[in-house]
């Protein structure tokens, strides 16, 4: 079963944007939404391997997403994407255990490699995990 991704922008041209290039170069699956109070409810439900989030949105900006994530999920790779990129928000959003920060204009092959990086990362965490369980027995 390919891996899950969940993406949230307020832009929903930056959410086609995602969608297109993830699709065409990934074998993930994904949803997107311009809600982030939306994305809060379905990442609570689980089920998602990455999220994506825009760090300026209405309501509930990108670290406050990150931080409501991270009460619940400590394991999911969190990237932040911005056009308002400075050294203060992104030092935040690594303090507060983001996996990656990418600053708008991006290219693709930056997004995919971040993704990716993600992935194997999260893979990684899963086999360890599995194998001390494995070992404690």
């Amino acid at each position: 079963m390919p891996e899950k991704l969940l993406i949230v922008d307020d832009e929903p041209d930056m959410l086609r944007l995602l969608s297109m290039i993830i699709k065409a170069n990934t074998p993930y699956e994904f949803v997107t939404t311009n809600n982030p109070a939306e994305a809060l409810a379905l990442a609570r439900k689980g089920g998602f391997d990455v999220l994506l989030t825009d760090l300026k949105m209405p309501g509930l900006d990108g670290i406050e997403l990150l931080n409501a994530v991270r009460s619940f999920d400590e394991e999911i790779p969190i990237i932040i994407i911005t056009a308002y990129a400075t050294a203060e928000s992104a030092a935040e959003a690594m303090d507060k255990n983001a996996f990656d920060f990418i600053t708008k204009p991006f290219r693709k092959e930056q997004i995919i490699f971040t993704i990716e990086k993600a992935i194997k990362w999260l893979r990684t965490q899963r086999e360890n995990k599995a194998l001390k369980e494995q070992l404690s027995k």
